[in-house]
């Protein structure tokens, strides 16, 4: 899987997790750049990624993503 088609899939889950057909991330993407994005939210984003990768991120990694493509990085890794 490309770079290109898991940022396809994040968009996906993003969109359904903060029920917002507009969002569309990038590796500088924030949870300040998004509205609803908080500690509740960010857990339920994870699982929903963790479940739509078949992947599990370990407490450590979860608690220090500074952004998406940190996230992507991880995922990709793991793919």
């Amino acid at each position: 899987m490309t770079r290109e088609e898991v940022y396809e899939k994040l968009n996906e889950i993003f969109r359904y997790v903060f029920d917002d057909e507009e969002i569309v991330v990038s590796d500088s993407t924030t949870a300040a750049d998004i509205e609803d994005w908080d500690s509740l939210e960010h857990i339920n984003l994870v699982v929903a990624v963790e479940k739509k990768f078949s992947i599990k991120f370990n407490i450590g990694e979860v608690n220090n993503f500074q952004n998406v493509g940190e996230m992507v990085d991880i995922i990709m890794t793991r793919i």
